[in-house]
């Protein structure tokens, strides 16, 4: 069977265009030489593509997709852990410079997590996926007056750090960055403005990038 229409028109438009200007590049990658310096943990959200916003070309950044874009602790169980397996690529092998864990407004996984009135899943993986957003949602302090929508965004947020303080459960990680081999960034995108914000650890605060 052949592929979707859509994917078909969009892959003859990358031959005629995008491949011939980048033709070059594609064909040294091809000799397997791969040396991204940027891991990205996002969301499988169809609207928050980290190639898409932060304009890379191929082979600039190793990206990592998952429902609510979420970094499991350190659990060497023997069970599948395929984001974990990723980050042990990606810091052991290909030796990243950094790797920023990107959520996004709107996010379905946190809605259904924060929303009592969207369970999340009768199937048999979402439910445990997010299991460990609903303990963060529990810890989020909703202030007066708060929307919905407002609401959400603290948790969506407050996943990301939650993920980023799951990352130096790894102790490969956690040696790199004391090697200071390795950083570690949050960030959040606002899909309806277009906006870029970044977590500062420092002083535990989200700020909104110039662009």
């Amino acid at each position: 069977m052949s592929l979707p229409k859509r994917m078909l028109e969009g892959y003859a438009s990358f031959r005629a265009n995008r491949y011939v200007v980048e033709a070059e590049r594609y064909a040294k990658l091809g000799t397997g030489y791969q040396k991204p310096r940027i891991m990205v943990i996002a969301c499988c959200d169809s609207r928050a593509a980290p190639e898409t916003i932060f304009d890379c070309g191929p082979g600039e950044l190793f990206v990592v997709r998952n429902v609510a874009n979420l970094v499991p602790p350190y659990a060497p169980d023997g069970k599948h852990h395929s984001t974990s397996a990723a980050l042990e690529f990606a810091v052991l092998s290909l030796k990243v410079e950094a790797i920023v864990i990107m959520g996004h407004g709107r996010c379905g996984g946190i809605a259904a997590t924060v929303n009592p009135g969207e369970p999340l899943s009768s199937g048999d993986f979402i439910s445990k996926w997010m299991s460990d957003v609903k303990d963060v949602a529990a810890e989020v302090v909703r202030p007066e007056g708060c929307s919905d929508h407002d609401h959400q965004k603290l948790v969506e947020r407050a996943s990301v750090e939650h993920s980023l303080a799951n990352l130096s459960t790894f102790p490969w990680v956690r040696a790199r960055v004391n090697q200071k081999e390795l950083s570690l960034h949050g960030a959040w995108f606002d899909i309806a403005l277009g906006e870029l914000h970044t977590y500062d650890a420092g002083d535990a605060s989200w700020q909104a990038v110039a662009g």
